[in-house]
């Protein structure tokens, strides 16, 4: 049997004291990730002081969470809000391939911006010889398009599923772990293939930041002023702190599937709506250049309202 019209989506529904009030919680946080990872897009694009390879990087996780919250949170909020629950074939199969596609990548440039900060620290005078414009235009790229290459080849794995029975989902949003569940066939090529791709994009990844900041960390001890020792933890801790958001929760979710599903969802709800939230929130409450950024442009607004308010004739 070919793909149905629609699929169920459950998401909370077992909760219904809880879909109103967590809508709302949804809605803001929404609003909020939108925001938040916009002004850093705008912020490194508009002041010249941004635009390094640190903040290159960030502009691309920002593009990421951007994504990956569009790509899940509407079809939430609309589930939440009214009793339908359906959500289309297509639009499912299009969650399917953009979470894959956002989710791989993101992995991926988390290893890459591991690596920026082992550079910027372990080999401060060569920084800006390694870290050359190129050199990160294309190590985004292979983020980028390793994760392309990973999400076409599930997509097209899961269109083959042979589907029959309920199209029941007991979740928010479409993943191919939850469609494989719902086969009737022989599915071997589809959890070969989640499982061998969690190996470049889950495990090296991971292995990556391990070994980098492994690294870092026995440059940083040998410092001999407390100060320096402080300033260089201080570069690691954000994105030590988003990586230990984004890998704990989703290897959790993909290592032990058994789980119950309701765990499993509220892990998946932290993963894909309050992650993206606290991203640009870790990279800006503590980052004294985006804050200088955010002042020079308000202080030059400022300017501008005033000298327009002098120049208004007097009547």
């Amino acid at each position: 049997m070919s793909f149905p019209n629609t699929f169920v989506l459950l998401g909370f529904s077992e909760f219904p004291w809880l879909e109103r009030p967590l809508s709302s919680v949804v809605l803001v946080s929404y609003i909020l990730t939108l925001l938040g990872n916009s002004s850093i897009i705008l912020l490194s694009l508009v002041d010249p002081r941004l635009q390094t390879p640190m903040y290159f990087f960030l502009d691309n996780l920002s593009l990421l969470d951007l994504c990956l919250t569009c790509t899940i949170v509407p079809q939430l909020l609309a589930n939440l809000w009214g009793p339908d629950k359906t959500i289309i074939s297509s639009r499912c199969i299009t969650q399917v391939f953009l979470f894959c596609w956002t989710t791989s990548s993101e992995c991926a440039l988390l290893g890459m911006m591991a690596i920026d900060r082992y550079v910027a620290i372990c080999r401060p005078l060569q920084y800006s010889l390694i870290m050359r414009a190129w050199v990160c235009v294309q190590m985004a790229a292979v983020c980028w398009s390793s994760g392309l290459l990973n999400s076409l080849l599930q997509t097209i794995l899961t269109l083959q599923i042979p589907l029959c029975g309920h199209h029941t989902l007991d979740h928010f949003f479409c993943d191919v772990p939850l469609l494989i569940k719902l086969a009737c066939g022989d599915t071997s090529a589809n959890e070969l293939a989640l499982t061998a791709m969690t190996i470049p994009f889950g495990m090296m990844s991971s292995l990556l930041v391990l070994i980098s900041y492994t690294l870092i960390a026995r440059v940083v001890l040998k410092l001999p002023s407390a100060e320096g020792r402080h300033k260089a933890l201080s570069t690691c801790s954000s994105h030590l702190l988003v990586v230990t958001l984004y890998f704990g929760p989703g290897m959790y979710f993909y290592l032990k599937p058994s789980s119950e599903s309701s765990q499993a969802k509220f892990i998946s709800f932290f993963y894909c709506v309050i992650t993206p939230l606290l991203n640009p929130l870790i990279y800006t409450l503590r980052n004294k250049d985006v804050q200088t950024a955010w002042k020079r442009i308000l202080q030059t607004k400022g300017g501008v309202k005033s000298l327009k308010a002098e120049s208004l004739p007097v009547s």
